[in-house]
C-alpha cells in the first residue's frame, strides 16, 4: 500500500515495556507514513519500570519499525525524555540517520521550531525523583485497571472510558500543571523567538497559537500512545495532530479481520462492497 508522505512526523510517550502501551496500533500508523524527518520526543522506552518479563513481541517490532525507518532513509531523532534519561549519557551521539539527543531546533520553511520532551518544567522531578517514580507505577496501574472496564465496557456494548483522563479533568491541581507547563514553555520558546515549541511529557495533545506581551508563537504537544494515541505532522507548512481513533486509514489494516486477509481478498471484498453500492443506487432511481 502506498504510505503517506510527510515532511515530520512528532511521537512521544509510548511507554514501550509497559501494559498501557499501545503498540498494535503505533506499529499501524508508522507503517502508514512515509516521513522525511521522525521526531521521538521522549518517553519511547520506560527504563523507570521497565521489566524483563514484560516486553511483547509487538513492543520489539517498534523498536525494529523505528530501526528500519532509519535505515531506509528516515532521519530519526531520538530526544530523551525522563522515563527514558538513561539514554542521556548517549546525548548527541549519531548512529547513520539515528540521532539521540536532549533537543532539537529545526529551520521549518524559514520558521524555527524547538523540540524537546517537557520533563524539565517538573518539579517533582527534578526534586523528588523517588516520588514521580511512585506516581509513574500508580498510573500504570490506572492503565491496567481501565483496560479491565474497558473490556467489560466494549463487551456491554458501551462506548470506551478513560479513568486517568476523569481524574485529571476533575484535580485543580492537575488542570493547573498542565496550564503552568503549556505557559511556561511558551514563554520560554517567545524570549529565545522560537515560532514553534513542540514538547510531549503531559499527555495532552494539543495545537494552539498563543501571543504575549512580548510576541507569539504556536505551542504543540504530541500527547501520547497510552490514552490519547495521537502524533504531531507538518506538511505542506502547516501542522495537524494526527489521532488514531478518527485518523487511522482502512487500507492499513486496522482491525484484527483486515489484518488476516491477504491483499487479492482485500481488493475483491473492496470490489464487492462497491458493486453493491451502486446496485443499492440504481434499485433507488427504479
Amino acid at each position: 500500500m502506498k504510505k503517506r508522505r510527510i515532511d515530520i512526523a512528532v511521537i512521544s510517550d509510548v511507554h514501550l515495556g509497559t501494559y498501557g502501551c499501545h503498540a498494535d496500533e503505533l506499529i499501524i500508523y508508522l507503517n502508514s507514513i512515509q516521513p522525511k524527518r521522525l521526531v521521538l520526543n521522549g518517553d519511547i522506552i520506560d527504563m523507570w519500570q521497565f521489566n524483563k518479563r514484560y516486553f511483547p513481541t509487538t513492543h520489539m517490532k517498534v523498536l525494529r519499525r523505528l530501526i528500519e525507518m532509519a535505515s531506509k532513509g528516515t532521519e530519526v531523532y531520538y530526544i530523551t525524555g525522563n522515563h527514558d534519561e538513561t539514554l542521556r549519557k548517549f546525548s548527541d551521539t549519531s548512529m547513520g540517520n539515528l540521532h539521540i539527543v536532549d533537543k532539537l531546533v529545526l529551520n521549518l520553511d524559514g520558521k524555527k521550531a524547538w523540540f524537546f520532551h517537557g520533563d524539565i518544567f517538573d518539579i517533582s522531578i527534578q526534586n523528588a525523583k523517588w516520588l514521580a517514580k511512585l506516581g509513574g507505577y500508580g498510573y500504570n496501574l490506572l492503565i491496567v485497571l481501565n483496560r479491565v472496564v474497558n473490556w467489560a465496557l466494549q463487551k456491554m456494548g458501551s462506548e470506551r472510558y478513560s479513568l486517568s483522563k476523569r481524574i485529571k479533568n476533575s484535580v485543580k491541581g492537575a488542570l493547573k500543571y498542565v496550564s503552568d507547563f503549556e505557559k511556561s514553555a511558551i514563554e520560554l520558546a517567545i524570549e529565545n523567538e522560537y515560532d514553534y515549541v513542540i514538547c510531549g511529557h503531559i499527555h495532552q495533545p494539543k495545537k494552539e497559537i498563543r501571543t504575549t506581551k512580548k510576541g507569539g508563537c504556536m505551542y504543540l504537544n504530541s500527547g501520547d500512545w497510552v490514552e490519547n494515541l495521537t502524533a504531531l505532522e507538518y506538511s505542506f507548512k502547516r501542522w495537524k495532530i494526527y489521532q488514531y481513533s478518527h485518523d487511522k486509514l482502512s487500507p492499513f489494516f486496522a482491525d484484527v479481520e483486515l489484518k488476516d486477509m491477504d491483499m487479492q481478498e482485500l481488493l475483491a471484498s473492496i470490489m464487492a462492497e462497491k458493486m453493491q453500492n451502486e446496485m443499492k443506487g440504481e434499485s433507488l432511481l427504479d
